[in-house]
């Protein structure tokens, strides 16, 4: 049994079991999916401050914390017993573009040149990870949610701000890659 979990998946069977938490999450109490929201579930059960943000009910979404200690707790075990022995498969076209920018270790599942601890506590690391994560969580606080809660959840809901916000994590996500990473490259 553990050789066939080991072994890759088809992209649909991941697709298919995201899409059936949708209904599942709906029917056993209309409950909201995503990520983001455990973030401020977390910060009212731990912050004893008087901040209105923060006052709510936040022990009905103790079932969003498991889920997100489930997905953390998920990785680490992935991680650690699952994982595959071969290089990470990288179209020879994205390894050419990526060869301009100084990567070229696709051993592990993130180029090493950018996510190592080396460069954590470097002007690259401060912009890629200190600057890059305060921008993903601004957006995702002004947005009202993060990708997982806009794109799976509320688009299957048909709501139009999820669409909208959506289509903006998109048009964002081109410009970055197309645009503001490798004006990034060039300068570190």
């Amino acid at each position: 049994m553990l050789e066939i979990i080991k072994q890759p998946w088809h992209w649909a069977i991941a697709g298919i079991l995201i899409g059936l938490t949708v209904p599942t999450l709906l029917l056993i109490g209309n409950k909201k999916f995503g990520i983001s929201s455990s973030l401020r579930h977390i910060c009212a059960m731990c912050i004893p401050a008087n901040i209105p943000f923060f006052k709510y009910e936040w022990r009905k979404e103790l079932w969003n914390i498991f889920f997100v200690v489930g997905v953390l707790l998920g990785g680490i075990l992935a991680t650690t017993f699952l994982t595959d022995p071969n290089d990470v498969v990288v179209a020879e076209s994205t390894k050419i573009s990526l060869a301009k920018f100084g990567i070229t270790d696709f051993s592990k599942l993130m180029p090493v040149q950018i996510f190592s601890f080396d460069n954590l506590f470097t002007l690259k690391g401060f912009v890629f990870f200190i600057l890059g994560g305060f921008l993903v969580g601004f957006g995702t606080r002004y947005a009202g949610g993060c990708t997982s809660g806009h794109a799976i959840m509320g688009i299957s809901n048909l709501q139009l701000p999820s669409l909208i916000a959506t289509c903006c994590f998109m048009v964002g996500g081109f410009f970055s890659a197309n645009i503001l990473l490798p004006l990034l490259f060039n300068l570190f």
